[in-house]
């Protein structure tokens, strides 16, 4: 209904507008009373680079994230990553991620970024707290916030935004009406935009997401996902119908799609009922990691890795690595 609804498809968006009205102005009013300096912002003694989106949900941005990491560590850096947590509920924030840190307590997507790069990760709903963990913790030498684009207690030093290629801005509205946390003009003030999927616009960054090979959640066995048998699907993201667009892209043969809502929490039995004898249950990374610690042996999660060109994707690092290359900038505790 929620896509009907945004995609413009259903007319019953036009009841929802008073509300979206209401929020474009609250939204506005908010960047604003930083702009002008009402309120105060905290700038970081590192580069901070923001990687967010316009729309909710199920764009593509935690790949990014990961893809932005893992590149930069390749060029010799060394990144920490900061988040909100979405999700988790931990005991005290700031929270920085170790071995032992459940999504129960941090959220999904902080730990599936701690699990796949290694980087320095923390978590807490005031970002320059989890900012100031990290800098504390020590080496690191640039700060990367997974969302937070809107999150204008924060200085940034460069804003990517990652757009889904193919829904696009839907009908174009604000919450709740349509999908848009800020309207898309909003892209002439960015950085940078990477377009997930379908036709890249203008100057926006092309980028796939690429499976790799299927890994059991028991075992660690790697293998083609087409190799699988059986498969039902199951996906807790924001869109999950990419995810079983890339399954049926990838030769895997579905039995059942199984969708669930962004940040989903699992039990055991859960998962264990989704999938019956002979057959095998296919997940996201992201839904891996809530699940492994009772994985069962047919249970198997499919990594997607970013793929931006490389012309675009080197004049992007450059930018970012020349902020932590050059001598910074004075920086004070609060700054307009």
């Amino acid at each position: 209904m929620i896509e009907r609804l945004w995609s413009g498809r259903s007319p019953l968006y036009l009841l929802l507008l008073p509300l979206s009205w209401l929020y474009g102005a609250v939204s506005n009013l908010i960047r604003l009373s930083y702009r002008w300096g009402w309120r105060k912002v905290w700038r970081s003694p590192l580069p901070v680079v923001v990687v967010g989106n316009l729309t909710a949900g199920g764009n593509g941005k935690t790949p990014v994230v990961i893809w932005l990491v893992e590149a930069l560590q390749r060029r010799g850096y060394r990144p920490g990553v900061v988040s909100r947590g979405y999700g988790g509920r931990a005991d005290r924030y700031p929270l920085v991620l170790d071995m032992k840190t459940t999504p129960r307590q941090a959220g999904d997507e902080p730990v599936l970024i701690y699990q796949r790069t290694g980087a320095p990760v923390a978590v807490s709903p005031v970002r320059a707290d989890a900012v100031r963990a990290l800098v504390e913790k020590g080496g690191i030498d640039l700060i990367i916030t997974d969302d937070g684009l809107q999150h204008y207690a924060l200085a940034r030093d460069i804003e990517i935004v990652v757009v889904d290629g193919v829904r696009r801005f839907g009908n174009g509205w604000w919450l709740p009406a349509g999908p848009m946390r800020e309207r898309a003009s909003r892209l002439t003030s960015v950085d940078a935009v990477i377009a997930n999927g379908g036709v890249a616009v203008g100057e926006e960054l092309p980028m796939q997401l690429v499976p790799g090979l299927a890994v059991n959640l028991k075992t660690g066995e790697r293998r083609a996902a087409s190799t699988l048998k059986n498969v039902v699907a199951m996906a807790g993201i924001g869109h999950p119908p990419r995810f079983f667009t890339t399954l049926a892209q990838s030769g895997v043969r579905l039995v059942r799609e199984i969708p669930f809502a962004d940040h989903q929490s699992y039990s055991e039995a859960q998962l264990a009922g989704l999938s019956g004898p002979g057959e095998t249950l296919l997940m996201t990374e992201k839904d891996a990691v809530k699940a492994r610690h009772f994985a069962r042996e047919n249970w198997w999660y499919l990594p997607v890795e970013a793929v931006l060109p490389e012309t675009g994707a080197q004049a992007l690092l450059d930018r970012i690595t020349s902020l932590v290359s050059q001598p910074p900038p004075e920086r004070a505790e609060e700054t307009r």
